[in-house]
């Protein structure tokens, strides 16, 4: 028995010190919930799901309400207007020039902003010892779909958040097996802005050109760089199709010269939800399957 007790406490001493030649995470130190280095960079470590959020990104907010966690947004940004639940929630403010003192009233365990928010605005908050994680906006739903993923993983959501990419890849393929790719895509022209102050359509490399494109059409500013744009550009581009904000339906088609445009001459001249395409959100996958049935 002796013999058989000197040998269990040589066991224990040889483990004792193998265990401390190992690195701190080689002997299980405790590994943080949320490991996350965003696009700023900056690496965020959290060592439970936050329950007390504040969103500054209106396609964040969204994503959160996607996932079933929307009762835990403390505070959201005053761009943050879907779902209805938003409307009697605590504002903060914009998404520029950052209040951190709102912010910090609101005891928040986790601040979710989009790139938009710039990195010094994002350093403020981190100085006062706000927890932020900086989420990428992207122009295309693929970068979306990345988006939801990490805000999952946050939320300790994953498998719903799956489900939800899964549902918007499901979406995306039923509107790509209609379009038919055989014939050349009507051209579509987005009303950004117009009237007395000058007229704007969506450029390349927007996510309103992705939208457009998604959905089977072809964006009359493919080729442009600027929002700006000429009137002779518009009678130039003699788009097949108008979308317009729907408020601004009547005022539009009413309106010279915007009258004497083919499109709105035809009576295809066709209104859309703001929520769908002005911002970069989940929504945008509703935009693109609206285009795609005016499309065909």
């Amino acid at each position: 028995m002796k013999k058989l007790f000197c040998v269990r406490l040589l066991i224990i001493a040889l483990a004792a010190l193998t265990i401390s030649c190992l690195s701190p995470s080689q002997q299980g130190e405790k590994a943080s919930f949320f490991d996350y280095t965003d696009c700023y960079g900056n690496r965020v470590q959290l060592d439970s799901v936050p329950a007390r959020i504040i969103s500054l990104s209106p396609a964040i907010t969204e994503m959160v309400f996607m996932l079933d966690e929307g009762d835990k947004l403390v505070g959201i940004s005053d761009f943050c207007h879907y779902p209805e639940a938003t409307d009697t929630m605590n504002r903060v403010g914009g998404m520029q020039n950052i209040n951190v003192e709102s912010l910090m009233a609101l005891n928040p365990d986790v601040v979710l902003i989009g790139s938009i928010v710039t990195k010094q605005d994002m350093e403020k908050m981190e100085r006062v010892g706000l927890k932020v994680v900086v989420i990428r906006e992207e122009s295309k739903l693929e970068g979306l779909c990345d988006a939801l993923a990490v805000i999952g993983q946050l939320l300790d959501r994953n498998e719903l958040a799956e489900e939800q990419i899964q549902r918007i890849h499901n979406q995306l393929d039923s509107v790509r097996s209609h379009i038919d790719t055989t014939l050349a895509p009507k051209k579509v022209y987005y009303v950004v802005g117009f009237g007395e102050q000058g007229d704007f359509t969506a450029p390349q490399n927007s996510h309103i050109h992705e939208i457009i494109s998604a959905a089977g059409g072809e964006n009359i500013g493919k080729d442009l760089t600027s929002w700006s744009v000429s009137r002779e550009f518009l009678f130039e581009s003699d788009p097949d199709i108008v979308l317009i904000r729907k408020e601004d339906l009547e005022v539009y088609r009413n309106t010279k010269p915007y009258t004497s445009l083919r499109a709105v001459k035809e009576g295809h001249v066709y209104p859309i939800e703001s929520g769908w395409i002005d911002i970069v959100s989940p929504r945008n996958i509703l935009a693109i399957q609206y285009i795609n049935d005016l499309l065909r």
